[in-house]
């Protein structure tokens, strides 16, 4: 008789436990490595479907990769898979005819393209080349497609360059031998080999002969180590090809002067098409009636941050114009619309990457939309397709029509995911900074926030330094980690940031130090008054690459504002910094000239000089292969605090660049960065 009572009771405990087992839980780096990862999106040229990549992890940290397809004309559509093979399907593009696709897989064990029907039935291999396809991209009339592969410039077919590639794996001996500059780039030595573009006729479902129409030439094209195929084209008529490049020379690590090159796709000399203009072109896209080229065009030689105008070529008069010469914001992508007179771009504003409409006669702006960060995939007639990204999601895809109306997700591809997560509220917020003209940040609080509680502040410093901590979510620096782990979260776009104006850009270039630094303490100082909860006598800061720079210079002349500092990557020397970093346009524009040319800047804002002052302890990170900010940096500033008995941890990643990539090391960065501020914060 007392078994059912007793049963009853275990059963509604045991519902109770499952309820609370249900429950989100503040967000961990165990849950960032496992979400799922969208990549490739593309629509077709009809707009009435999307296939997309999708990198899903299981528990155990396991992840797989396949192909979707999703009916745009059905709101009640499931997402169809469409591969099942091992390896990652990517870089998908439509056929002309919208019934089959194109992608890059390893599945031969190199890097081919691949066709498969939509129609049903299994890929079919395209190419079958001696080395690895790179990217891609088809013609408009999709009998041709133009390839980046890896090739030696003197080789006059891609044997050759396969024969060298093998012969070099099994050298004996090690040495690299060099005669200029560069030697290295983001981590990698230079082998001598340079990314070229080939063109090949698509027969069938078969890939003829290909040509090297940038035989020969010492360029990588596309730049590395970030550009893709978005700076190579076809014209329209399929006559030529259009890419950025910077013309062969031996000021490569000094100069930011990428041109536009067309060739024919038969191969010969290229022509310069904007050989006038010594700063940065980028990103050619062609009108589809032809008429129109348009493009990003930098105006400051050396400086990789000056603010990119839209240029429109009319092809038939040969005359150039800019396009909305008075936004003052700096475009990252643009694409035509079917009427070949609209242009929708993305661009960083206010803490936003937003989507514009621009009109190429008249040069009118105007906002589609302004929510987080978002990047274009497609325009079709009356939508526009883009992957949306904020501080609370991971990214997913979604329409908007081309008014700004309508918004229509399309895609949730870790619902369940973030169903198991708990997020910290986050909001933006603006003060009074340098000169007293407006900044703006965002605060998070903790993702078990109670009212009446303080809080200690994880004040993350953003690198660049022309970027930003905006509304956005990362796979590295995450702020929700922090608030996950029981910390208010301040981010302040200081002096220099993007997406605030081009002269708000530029104020940090020769200032490194100055405004940025006035920034951040009237920054923490506001937000502190507006947010009680936050306690501005309990805060950690850290950032990385300039972030980390600041780290160091907050060290000598901040030194009483942070119970604990966590530096990755950061400048310590600025003399030795810029004598082994690579790209030297960087240092010779922010600081006004060689180290020779101009040493009193370089040591008004050098962190070494202004070591006396050294007491906050600090967290060292860095990676080995890191030529950026090469490692002896964070060597020398732990160094020097051992030395001094300054309280200091040194975290070094030897097969990790400038960023940190690898899941299993991002648990242990987050690890170390997490207990080195719990130590100083939560005592």
């Amino acid at each position: 008789m007392k078994i059912a009572p007793l049963l009853l009771a275990l059963g509604a405990a045991g519902l109770a436990l499952s309820a609370q087992a249900a429950d989100p839980t503040p967000f961990t780096v165990q849950q960032l490595i496992k979400l799922n990862k969208m990549h490739s999106a593309t629509v077709s040229h009809d707009g009435t479907k999307l296939v997309y990549g999708l990198k899903t992890v299981n528990d155990k940290g396991e992840g797989s990769s396949d192909l979707y397809l999703l009916d745009l004309t059905d709101t009640k559509a499931k997402p169809l898979q469409l591969t099942s093979a091992a390896g990652t399907e990517h870089d998908v593009s439509f056929a002309t005819d919208d019934k089959s696709i194109y992608f890059l897989a390893g599945r031969s064990g190199s890097s081919q393209l691949f066709q498969l029907p939509l129609t049903g039935g299994e890929a079919v291999q395209v190419s079958d080349l001696p080395l690895d396809i790179d990217g891609y991209k088809l013609s408009n009339d999709g009998k041709q497609v133009v390839l980046s592969m890896r090739v030696f410039p003197e080789c006059k077919d891609l044997a050759c360059s396969k024969d060298k590639f093998t012969a070099e794996s099994e050298r004996k001996s090690t040495g690299r031998e060099y005669k200029q500059l560069m030697v290295r780039h983001w981590d990698t030595w230079e082998d001598h080999a340079r990314s070229h573009l080939f063109v090949g006729a698509v027969s069938g479902e078969k890939l003829t002969k290909v040509v090297d129409v940038t035989q020969g030439l010492d360029t990588e094209t596309p730049p590395k180590p970030f550009s893709g195929m978005e700076e190579v084209t076809f014209t329209p008529d399929g006559k030529f090809v259009v890419y950025s490049a910077k013309a062969p020379s031996k000021d490569q690590a000094w100069t930011t002067n990428y041109d536009l090159w067309q060739v024919p796709v038969t191969g010969g000399a290229a022509t310069n098409l904007t050989k006038d203009n010594l700063a940065w072109d980028a990103q050619p896209t062609f009108s589809s009636d032809g008429r129109y080229m348009a493009y990003l065009a930098m105006k400051k030689p050396g400086f990789e941050a000056d603010r990119y105008g839209i240029m429109l070529r009319d092809t038939t008069t040969g005359q150039t114009k800019e396009v909305a010469p008075l936004w003052d914001r700096s475009p990252s992508s643009l694409m035509f619309a079917p009427d070949n007179r609209t242009l929708y771009v993305t661009a960083q504003d206010i803490g936003q990457v937003s989507i514009f409409q621009v009109n190429t006669q008249f040069g009118d702006v105007r906002s589609i939309y302004s929510d987080g960060t978002n990047s274009l995939i497609a325009v079709t007639n009356d939508e526009l397709i883009f992957d949306s990204k904020t501080l609370v999601e991971p990214g997913d895809l979604y329409s908007i029509t081309t008014d700004g109306q309508g918004l229509k997700r399309l895609t949730e591809v870790n619902k369940d995911k973030l169903a198991e997560i708990k997020f910290g509220k986050f909001e933006q917020f603006s003060f009074k900074g340098w000169n007293n003209e407006d900044v703006y940040g965002y605060w998070i609080k903790p993702a078990n926030f109670q009212e009446g509680k303080k809080y200690p502040i994880a004040y993350l410093v953003h690198g660049g330094p022309q970027g930003s901590f905006g509304n956005a979510f990362s796979g590295r620096w995450n702020a929700q980690l922090w608030a996950g782990a029981g910390y208010g979260v301040v981010m302040v776009d200081f002096h220099g940031s993007t997406g605030y104006g081009q002269a708000f850009t530029d104020s940090i270039s020769q200032d490194w130090g100055g405004k940025p630094l006035e920034d951040l303490q009237k920054g923490l100082a506001a937000v502190s008054q507006q947010q009680k909860w936050l306690d501005p006598q309990n805060a950690c800061a850290l950032g990385g690459s300039y972030g980390g720079y600041m780290m160091n210079w907050i060290q000598g002349n901040w030194n009483d504002g942070f119970k604990c500092l966590v530096d990755h990557a950061g400048l310590f020397d600025m003399r030795s910094m810029y004598h082994v970093t690579e790209e030297l346009w960087f240092p010779e524009y922010e600081f006004g000239g060689t180290y020779s040319d101009n040493k009193a800047l370089y040591e008004k804002f050098n962190p070494v000089n202004y070591v006396e002052n050294w007491k906050t302890p600090m967290l060292v990170i860095h990676g080995e292969k890191d030529f950026r900010v090469p490692y002896d940096q964070g060597l020398a500033a732990f160094s020097f605090m051992q030395r001094k008995g300054i309280p200091s941890e040194l975290l070094i990643f030897p097969d990790e660049n400038h960023w940190i990539l690898k899941p299993e090391n991002l648990e242990q960065w987050y690890a170390n960065v997490l207990g080195w501020m719990d130590r100083w914060t939560k005592q």
